[in-house]
């Protein structure tokens, strides 16, 4: 009993560090922005009386957290003048979080009914402070980390962004019902907070390096050309961004059209707030643990074809409320079931584009991968999914979903087979010298399999 209670203090101790405890309430504050423009906005404009194609018109919104990579240079190379005395990266997590108070709080006093193009200009200068804090964030805890921590680290950010983005969602919907949409968004602001107050304690990470933009032009264009020069310069890196931009088509193409779904089966607010809310974010919890077990256990090209099998199956739940009606027993069972399959997926499938970085363009290759893995499904969600439910119906339009989520299944099978899964994998993914791998040690860094 001594023993296992030592092996559990052990496991737990470097969640309680400081970088990993930053980590989480990075992941807060990037989490939150998500909410104000996905289902919050979708249960506001559809209260507001707004037709579904114009609903769903407004995922494109999240177009721009696609096109970070365009500006995120800026965080690296621009000094930030009188703030910038604070550190290049505090400084501009300062900066950006004002930015996202801002928007949400500009957001907040529009009204979709009186005006929806001014609603589709809120949402989208949100989607742009949200996207640029996401930049910022995701280096300063890249920098914050020692190596050892990066996979703690990387797991609490998963569960600080699915706070933010949970906790904002629900306190959205709780303060609409009792004091208005405005009054909920501003509240919401707060959850930028978390982030900038991680920086002011812990400061500039010791790990950053001046950026080369601030020297010579050609040293500057090499710093914004390397990541996908090197990137291309791989075996089968057109099949691998193929598969990037694919895998998560139909699972997208499902998730931003929940609370559609919710809204035309009679669901209240609060019965929301608690299954997709609450209930979901604990399933979510729950497959982010199992999917940290598997992934050990499995190796990761097993662990995410299970992923990515799962993500496609659980669309197939909400078809099954569909046809059900309204159901909380059933709405239970779909979120919990897909909630568990994307923390599940959150956890691998991020794993796998983190490997696929190279350690010198590390924030800028990330920064591409996360944003070409959901800009497909996006512009489809964005000029599609309206117009396909009010054809087929909410029942044929999940199963249509699962059938667009199987290529992406077929594609990473095939890649797992031909062995290029390993061939692709950057330095990020590879085991140094004295690493432990299938028993023996790995002997020229080889990727994780």
């Amino acid at each position: 009993m001594a023993r296992a209670a030592g092996n559990w203090a052990g496991g737990i101790a470097p969640y309680l560090e400081r970088a990993p405890l930053a980590a989480l309430a990075l992941g807060i504050s990037s989490g939150f922005p998500y909410a104000m423009i996905g289902a919050t906005l979708t249960t506001r404009l559809a209260a507001s009386g707004i037709d579904k194609k114009t609903v769903t018109a407004f995922s494109l919104a999240f177009l721009v957290y696609n096109l970070k990579w365009l500006w995120a240079w800026l965080v690296d190379g621009v000094r930030l003048p009188i703030i910038g005395h604070l550190g290049q990266r505090v400084s501009w997590l300062l900066v950006a979080g004002v930015l996202v108070i801002a928007a949400v709080a500009n957001l907040a006093l529009v009204d979709p009914a009186a005006s929806i193009g001014a609603t589709a200009t809120a949402a989208i200068l949100v989607g742009a402070a949200g996207a640029t804090y996401d930049i910022v964030i995701d280096a300063y805890r890249i920098e914050i980390l020692e190596p050892r921590q990066l996979g703690v680290g990387s797991g609490m950010s998963q569960y600080g962004w699915r706070i933010g983005s949970a906790g904002a969602g629900a306190l959205a919907l709780v303060v609409a019902e009792r004091a208005g949409w405005s009054a909920a968004y501003l509240a919401c602001a707060a959850f930028a907070l978390p982030a900038m107050v991680a920086g002011l304690v812990l400061g500039e990470p010791a790990r950053h390096r001046d950026p080369v933009a601030r020297r010579r032009v050609g040293e500057a264009l090499a710093a914004v050309w390397g990541p996908f020069v090197q990137f291309f310069s791989r075996e089968g890196a057109w099949i691998v961004l193929a598969f990037i931009l694919i895998h998560k088509v139909g699972d997208t193409l499902a998730n931003l059209t929940f609370r559609l779904l919710f809204d035309d089966l009679g669901f209240t607010g609060d019965e929301i707030a608690f299954y997709d809310v609450f209930i979901g974010f604990i399933a979510y919890l729950i497959g982010i643990f199992i999917g940290g077990v598997l992934y050990a256990r499995f190796g990761m090209k097993r662990s995410v074809l299970l992923a990515l099998v799962l993500m496609a199956v659980s669309n197939l739940s909400f078809a099954g409320l569909a046809a059900a009606g309204h159901s909380n027993i059933g709405m239970a069972g779909a979120i919990g079931f897909e909630n568990i399959a994307s923390g599940f997926g959150g956890v691998v499938v991020i794993a796998y584009f983190s490997a696929l970085c190279d350690l010198r363009f590390t924030a800028a290759q990330f920064a591409l991968i996360s944003a070409a893995a959901s800009i497909v499904g996006r512009v489809v969600t964005g000029t599609t999914a309206g117009a396909l439910i009010e054809r087929f119906g909410y029942v044929d339009f999940y199963l249509l979903t699962t059938a667009i989520a199987l290529p992406g299944v077929a594609l990473f099978w095939w890649m797992s087979r031909s062995g290029l899964v390993d061939r692709s994998i950057g330095t990020a993914g590879a085991i140094g010298e004295g690493d432990v791998r299938d028993g023996s040690a790995n002997r020229r860094g080889d990727p994780i399999s």
